[in-house]
């Protein structure tokens, strides 16, 4: 079967949430994935406890991940999403983090709403990311936000995104992702961005980032696959997204649901299936506690 990487992000499904998790529950699930198989896991973010409450607690939370990983276990790729330079410095002086992950909008409004940036305020801050991580011996992802669009009435096109993958591979940034922030590019858009784009940019690990209703996750996941796509970030239970994207937000797509869609198409993430039904048991138990939102079977 063809090889994929599959990113689960627990920090995206729970940085909204009305209610904080316990850090001791946040630490345990993390631990859990991991034993699942999860080797990519996108799991804290270094960021205002004024605008995101629930990510308050991410060093303490790392420091009780670390503590109880095995030590004769392969650890995950941690990922620890900043978006100033504050938010780098905490990041990087914390154990276990392994990558820094970076929203470069490619909107204005939505990268003031998020970062209170200009393009070229983020592309500086870019640029001292990679600078720092690679001096920090870390591995650093950009996420392309707004990369399907936007719904500001900005310009957009294939050619903005175009022109940032080519700025960022210029400054030797090697994994990337095209995040549909929204959620509202069809099937058709995902896969003709991808395909039209990914030729430009060896080079760069090129994966997606999508949100998505139920109804349409598979066919979003498989025409990214048929393009070209072997990275894909994706929640259990589909819970969470952006909280600074607005209301026509529509959720992460369900981690589940990438899974057997990929599997369909001939391609293994990689995760065992009993393990598997062991942290949505404990992500259905978080929606019911913390989100205040129905079970997902």
């Amino acid at each position: 079967m063809t090889s994929v990487k599959l990113i689960e992000c627990p920090r995206d499904a729970w940085q909204g949430l009305p209610d904080f998790i316990p850090t001791e529950r946040k630490a345990e699930y993390l631990r859990e994935l991991g034993v699942a198989g999860f080797k990519h896991i996108d799991a804290v973010s270094f960021v205002s406890p004024k605008h995101v409450k629930q990510m308050a607690d991410s060093e303490d939370v790392m420091s009780r991940l670390n503590n109880s990983l095995s030590i004769d276990v392969e650890r995950p790729e941690i990922i620890g999403i900043v978006v100033n330079e504050k938010g780098l410095e905490r990041a990087l002086a914390t154990p276990g983090v392994t990558t820094i992950g970076y929203p470069y909008s490619i909107s204005a409004y939505f990268r003031r709403a998020n970062a209170n940036m200009s393009r070229d305020e983020s592309r500086r801050l870019v640029e001292k990311l990679k600078k720092d991580t690679a001096a920090a011996s870390r591995d650093l992802v950009i996420y392309i936000s707004m990369a399907f669009g936007n719904p500001y009435d900005e310009p957009w096109g294939a050619e903005i995104v175009h022109e940032a993958l080519e700025w960022l591979k210029d400054i030797r940034v090697r994994t990337v992702s095209l995040a549909d922030t929204i959620g509202t590019a069809d099937p058709k858009l995902v896969g003709d961005l991808y395909r039209e784009v990914k030729d430009h940019v060896a080079g760069i690990e090129l994966g997606v980032h999508l949100h998505s209703r139920p109804e349409h996750a598979e066919e979003k996941i498989l025409a990214a696959y048929e393009a070209g796509c072997r990275r894909f970030d994706s929640a259990l239970t589909g819970l969470g997204g952006c909280p600074f994207a607005g209301d026509n937000l529509v959720g992460n797509i369900a981690t589940e649901q990438v899974i057997a869609a990929l599997k369909k198409a001939g391609a293994d993430p990689g995760i065992d299936p009993g393990r598997l039904n062991t942290v949505l048991a404990m992500t259905n138990e978080i929606r019911a506690t913390y989100a205040h939102a129905p079970l997902v079977n």
